[in-house]
């Protein structure tokens, strides 16, 4: 079902965001999101001066390399447009994001090291979709590669580990969880 139908509106403010995940030929991955704002409107910004409509308001792109279990190999920033002069020099203390891990809770860990005037609101937001991008990119090949080789949905899951509890589909006491142990039940036998 869709959503219900607006209210008559004008649009104001476009935040896109983008993220992609590599495999790298090295075996690590690298994963890269972008976040740009961008206003319907014309404004004036005592750092830029006047900020056309459709000109970016934010412009930044962050790229994390990491291993089969989601380690940060290397983790980088870099702000091309921002509404303040010192807004890109906060891209350096990025790179304080390796060593840690993406998996439940690791932006507590995030915001301790880079969180509020340690660092970029905006690409500490851009944080949330690269660490899903992450989970997307690499759980999911490494069971589409099981399954090129053979290995059944609930084999495949039994290998990686089931992501139980991370979200509605995969609650413990739910259907999809229930299949698949039913499945890895049935291929045990």
């Amino acid at each position: 079902m869709d959503l219900s139908p607006p209210a008559t509106r004008k649009l104001l403010h476009v935040r896109t965001v983008e993220c992609r995940g590599y495999v790298r030929e090295d075996s690590l991955w690298d994963i890269e999101g972008s976040l740009k704002d961008v206003k319907t409107y014309p404004f004036e910004n005592r750092w830029r001066g006047l900020v056309l409509a459709g000109d970016p308001v934010h412009e930044m792109t962050i790229r994390l390399t990491v291993d089969d279990r989601l380690n940060i190999k290397a983790a980088e920033a870099f702000t091309r447009n921002s509404p303040y002069e010192v807004c890109p020099s906060a891209a350096w203390a990025f790179r304080q994001l390796e060593g840690l891990r993406i998996k439940g809770g690791w932006m507590n860990e995030v915001k301790e090291r880079y969180g509020r005037a340690k660092g970029c609101t905006h690409l500490l937001e851009l944080l949330y979709p690269v660490a899903t991008t992450a989970f997307q990119t690499v759980f999911a090949y490494r069971e589409q590669l099981l399954r090129e080789q053979g290995f059944t949905e609930a084999e495949a899951m039994k290998r990686k580990g089931p992501p139980v509890n991370s979200c509605y589909a995969f609650a413990e006491d739910g259907p999809v969880m229930q299949r698949l142990r039913a499945e890895t039940a049935e291929a045990a036998e």
